[in-house]
């Protein structure tokens, strides 16, 4: 069975959320660790063009269709949603972060 290729688009809020996570890296490890963490995120969620399907479920918002799954990077969840045309990645968390603020990522609207 072959995959369908889809065009991966991301939200403001995912932009928002990396930069976050670039900054306190490099503040922790320093810039060329931040570096290369930022690097391996950016391609995995480039590669879900045709590997969308590889990741689990996000637990935190379930469905009937499973369209909400996350992938599991070091101490984050990048959740996304599978669309019938596109990938839509809504947002990167540390994985403390309540479920609460979680499930208002079904909320965002990706242009």
């Amino acid at each position: 069975m072959e995959i369908t290729k889809k065009k991966v688009v991301k939200s403001v809020y995912y932009y928002k959320d990396i930069q976050d996570i670039f900054e306190y890296g490099e503040a922790t490890f320093g810039e060329k660790a931040a570096l290369s963490f930022f690097d391996e995120l950016l391609m995995d969620t480039q590669n879900l063009e045709s590997r969308y399907l590889l990741h689990p479920e996000c637990h935190h918002l379930e469905t009937k269709t499973k369209k909400y799954r996350n992938i599991i990077f070091g101490s984050y969840l990048i959740i996304y949603r599978i669309t019938p045309t596109r990938i839509e990645v809504l947002r990167a968390f540390h994985g403390s972060r309540s479920p609460k603020s979680i499930k208002e990522s079904r909320n965002i609207k990706v242009d």
